[in-house]
């Protein structure tokens, strides 16, 4: 079910998490689907790009990967980004965690998920910046912890001719509403390229 949410400071009573560093947003609403969105993170099925199965909770596998780059002295930036495609009567999201090595290529986790729900296109956008939200959200404490840098990238184009902008200013406004970095197309390589390519 779809459902419109109320201003941001009113959302941790809905069960979204809080606004981060204290910066909220007044005034912006986000359509969700309640169905598929804000799961415990803890659930939700990882896996690397190799095919790999990831069966800890993503947290743990996430602390341990940092944990194991940093004694190799390797400093890592980490991108958090969905995409989505529609295959039939699904929708299909993917979501990845990208980290990236510095001067020295990468490795990403990945999660799928289907869902009947039918969207139209601002809407579908818009589920996806939430559920990157989500697992950031789930994870922003271990990189302050570790001093890691992160953005959120969401697969919406600055261009006004694509239909996906139309979601552009609700998506920034919610994303650095919960203190995070943002970036859209075409520097939001995280959803428009490495999630995009797991959807197709």
């Amino acid at each position: 079910m779809l459902v419109e949410l109320p201003p941001m400071r009113q959302i941790v009573d809905l069960g979204f998490p809080p606004a981060v560093n204290n910066k909220i947003i007044s005034d912006t609403t986000i359509r969700a689907d309640y169905s598929v969105n804000y799961k415990n993170t803890k659930l939700m099925r990882w896996r690397k790009f190799n095919g790999e199965q990831i069966n800890l909770p993503i947290k743990q596998a996430v602390a341990d990967a940092i944990i194991q780059e940093t004694e190799k002295r390797v400093k890592l930036k980490v991108c958090i980004g969905t995409d989505s495609q529609v295959k039939g009567e699904d929708t299909e999201f993917a979501t990845v965690i990208v980290f990236l090595r510095e001067h020295n290529g990468g490795f990403m986790y990945i999660h799928n998920e289907k869902t009947k729900t039918k969207y139209h296109i601002k809407e579908r956008m818009l589920v996806e910046v939430a559920k990157s939200i989500e697992v950031a959200y789930e994870l922003c404490d271990l990189f302050i912890e570790h001093h890691i840098e992160m953005e959120v990238h969401a697969d919406i184009n600055t261009n006004p001719q694509f239909k996906s902008n139309d979601a552009l200013r609700e998506a920034m406004g919610y994303i650095l509403g919960m203190g995070f970095a943002f970036k859209a197309k075409p520097e939001a390589f995280a959803s428009s390229s490495c999630a995009d390519k797991i959807c197709n």
